[in-house]
């Protein structure tokens, strides 16, 4: 009897071995904290090769306010080709100049939603409102949370309550032009 050799991509085990991960985005909180920090955009290709590197992504959303410019399209064609889901709101302007357009309720909804999916859930962003998200899923759903974001507009709250906290750095950010 001759038996076929098989490779570990033909059985499905090298992809079911590797760790399981969500990545979600704030790409309004990423823009304004690189911006405000480094004076430079946060670089969505180098992120991904990052945090993808040896692990199989389940989901991943980038959550962004939608102007309907064109420059802006072509920046969401980018991050769908990376293999980002987009969700996006409509610019709302207030009367008095503000502007709206808020993610955390999606955010936290998709994060808790695709907890069963994945070992490890990834938020890029600082703000110290998911603290409590971060914590629910790594203690209710004994998942691992890693947190991306600019040190010093990150909230200590959320970089405790995550497993890891990696610093946006050099790395991470958009040469300059």
């Amino acid at each position: 009897m001759h038996l076929k050799e098989v490779t570990l991509e033909e059985t499905g085990l090298e992809k079911a071995a590797l760790e399981k991960v969500a990545l979600f985005v704030d790409v309004q909180n990423v823009y304004y904290t690189c911006r405000q920090s480094f004076g430079q955009q946060f670089d969505y290709t180098a992120f991904w090769s990052q945090v993808t590197a040896q692990r199989h992504v389940v989901e991943a959303y980038a959550y962004a306010i939608d102007r309907g410019d064109e420059k802006q399209r072509q920046f969401q064609y980018r991050l769908q080709s990376l293999g980002f889901t987009l969700r996006l709101k409509p610019f709302i302007q207030r009367i008095d100049g503000t502007a709206k357009g808020d993610w955390d309720v999606g955010i936290t909804i998709d994060m808790l939603e695709s907890a069963h999916l994945a070992d490890t859930l990834v938020l890029v962003s600082g703000d110290g409102d998911f603290a409590i998200l971060a914590e629910r899923l790594r203690q209710h759903y004994g998942k691992r949370v890693e947190v991306y974001g600019a040190p010093a507009l990150t909230a200590k709250a959320l970089m405790d309550a995550a497993d890891c906290f990696i610093p946006i750095d050099g790395s991470l950010l958009l040469a300059s032009r």
